[in-house]
């Protein structure tokens, strides 16, 4: 047998928000952690995030604020790790922070003070993290064994928090999928999550850089916020928040005027001899309604419209319809929808029902959080909760 170059009570697989939150509520419970990671320092995602400063929680957080095959999985962990328990690890390492808006709190400063934070409380609860560390094999006797190219390592229990596959070029792979089905777990459909789309036509390109208020609706979801057009498609907060919802050949629904009656606003003007899309302009880009004009109604003195017309009219900027030909990919996704199925795993524990020791915790899962903070909650609070039972 091959030399075992140390022992642990826990291994832990990923040096993410999951990962970190994970050893860091073991460690605090006396166990002896070895936390993993293959980059070259932890924490990369939650470096990115937030343009640099880490959206790392929302205040309203709750069960319905994600996606997943089995909504009720997410209840027990988010009931007892909240936001405010994250709130109160950050106060007492005097990070300042503010809420963004609709409940998103990012720090004042930079994301290295949520990673420097982390690692401050690994090191107090004597938390070994090997950065630069390549996983060959995953194997389990008595106990579970890791080989890598800084050696190999035994533990009772095992951690997979490697995450999911989005952000292929930060370094993220599929291994916690294949762990877990070395070890007989099912996965459920993934996709890219919190993505923009991709659009055919190709006339709505010349608005790359236009937003544009709006509430989008996709298979009975709706989300009230400003989307935005690039040069592939449609992007912003309503598109990535939607596209949690969307499959392949859906339609997405979109109000351009949301809290208005273009329809009543013409109407009540139909006397002017003012041309739609300059009236159209008052009530959104002027880009976006010539271009609206050009491709669905010509533009004509509003006192030469009739009531069909304002019907159509209204009708399409209320409801405006598109069918995505797809996605930006995973290289673009904020965060992997879909993943480890959840119907084999305690929803308490994180422990697998089929293998004693096994825990799998944050994106890998079947658990996908809404834009604005939500993902990391789930990272802590799914961190949190295994840390109790390692």
């Amino acid at each position: 047998m091959d030399k075992v170059n140390s022992k642990s009570d826990v291994i832990i697989i990923g040096a993410g928000a999951a990962g970190l939150m994970c050893a860091i509520g073991a460690g605090k419970r006396g166990r002896k952690l070895l936390v993993i990671e293959r980059a070259e320092k932890i924490g990369k995602k939650i470096l990115i995030s937030g343009g640099g400063r880490c959206n790392f929680t929302n205040l309203y957080t709750k069960p319905e604020n994600f996606v997943s095959d089995n909504p009720h999985f997410c209840k027990s962990a988010l009931a007892r790790y909240s936001p405010q328990d994250f709130i109160k690890l950050v106060e007492k390492h005097g990070i300042g922070y503010h809420e963004k808006k609709l409940g998103q709190l990012f720090c004042d400063g930079s994301s290295n003070e949520i990673t420097g934070m982390l690692k401050a409380e690994c090191d107090e609860s004597g938390v070994e993290i090997l950065v630069n560390c390549e996983i060959s094999e995953v194997s389990k006797n008595e106990k579970f064994r890791v080989k890598t190219n800084l050696g190999e390592f035994e533990s009772e229990s095992l951690v997979i928090a490697s995450g999911g596959i989005s952000i292929p070029q930060m370094g993220a792979t599929d291994f916690g999928y294949k762990i877990a089905k070395q070890f007989g777990h099912k996965l459920t459909k993934i996709a890219p999550g919190l993505i923009p789309f991709t659009l055919k036509e190709k006339e709505f390109s010349a608005l790359s850089g236009v937003s544009i208020d709006s509430v989008v609706t996709v298979n009975g979801i709706s989300f009230s916020e400003n989307f935005l057009f690039t040069h592939k498609g449609l992007s912003g907060p309503a598109i990535l928040q939607i596209s949690n919802y969307w499959n392949n050949g859906d339609r997405v629904n979109i109000d351009l005027l949301p809290g208005k009656n273009i329809g009543d606003l013409i109407s009540e003007t139909s006397a002017a001899k003012t041309e739609l899309s300059n009236f159209l302009s008052i009530h959104m880009p002027k880009r976006a309604a010539e271009l609206w004009c050009e491709k669905y109604f010509k533009s004509k003195p509003l006192n030469n419209l009739k009531g069909k017309e304002i019907e159509l009219i209204s009708q399409k900027l209320h409801s405006w319809e598109i069918i995505p030909s797809g996605t930006e990919g995973f290289g673009k996704a904020e965060v992997t929808r879909g993943g480890i199925d959840t119907s084999g795993l305690s929803s308490k524990t994180m422990e697998s029902s089929k293998i004693k020791g096994l825990f799998f915790i944050g994106e890998a899962l079947d658990v996908t959080g809404w834009l604005g903070g939500y993902n990391f909650q789930w990272a802590w609070a799914s961190g949190f909760a295994a840390g109790q039972y390692v």
